[in-house]
């Protein structure tokens, strides 16, 4: 089982400090610690608390073979989710979101399945006999979809879940996904709307360690899910060996 945070190691990460409390959501009162200097504190142990509670549901999805799309793309927490989803062979996107990456899912299949195609005539033989500035524009055309597209081109259904950095930033994919009753999880910090997300983490969503110590809990726990989907099957395969032995034995005697 994934190890625990600590609330020792949340605390050395930042987790703690919210904005200042002039910028609050008064929906994240529940959440809130203390004010000090201006700032709003998190309760890290509800913090701690939510984080169980994604971390088995999250687990569960992915056990059951389905995708966690990751959503972030300020700044400090590009690197980290591209990293993370990389590693676990899950989509993620870290530019900007395309309104209707969700709810208008047939019509991002069409550029995806564009982008293919431009990789395709790429490697083709008849890319080199284009004129230089059908190259260059074939070229341009598939780094703009690389860059929009590039953490999702292996996404073929709707994603099961969202887990998402900064849900005030990212309020589109967070509406597209309510649509579509698609759930999210989401570090929220007190300048948000936790009621918005099925599944909220409070804590600072704008300092890399705080980022980076959620995003890296959660994957392991993503793991752990793949681990234990991949235990189920072997499991799965060596009953029906073992039946099938036995119909053969049966037939024979």
């Amino acid at each position: 089982m994934a190890q625990k945070i600590t609330y020792q190691e949340l605390l050395e990460a930042g987790v703690h400090f919210g904005h200042l409390t002039r910028k609050w959501n008064p929906k994240m009162a529940e959440y809130i610690f203390m004010e000090n200097n201006g700032i709003h504190i998190i309760d890290l142990n509800k913090t701690l608390s939510c984080l169980d509670e994604a971390s088995f549901a999250l687990k569960n999805i992915v056990r059951s073979g389905r995708k966690i799309m990751f959503v972030a793309t300020k700044k400090q927490a590009k690197d980290i989710i591209t990293d993370e989803a990389t590693r676990l062979n899950m989509p993620f996107v870290t530019e900007r979101w395309l309104g209707g990456m969700l709810t208008n899912f047939a019509t991002i299949r069409k550029s995806l399945k564009k982008l293919s195609q431009i990789e395709k005539l790429m490697k083709d033989e008849a890319f080199t006999n284009l004129a230089k500035r059908e190259r260059l524009m074939v070229t341009r055309e598939k780094a703009k979809l690389e860059k929009l597209l590039g953490g999702i081109t292996d996404l073929n259904r709707l994603p099961a879940a969202l887990f998402i950095i900064d849900v005030k930033r990212e309020h589109i994919a967070v509406t597209e996904a309510l649509k579509l009753n698609i759930p999210v999880f989401a570090m929220v910090d007190t300048n948000s709307d936790p009621t918005t997300v099925d599944f909220p983490i409070p804590a600072n969503d704008d300092a890399f360690k705080s980022i980076s110590i959620i995003v890296k809990h959660i994957g392991k726990v993503i793991e752990e899910g793949l681990a234990e989907r991949k235990k189920d099957k072997e499991d799965v395969a060596s009953k029906k060996d073992e039946e099938e032995k036995r119909k053969v034995d049966e037939t024979v005697a």
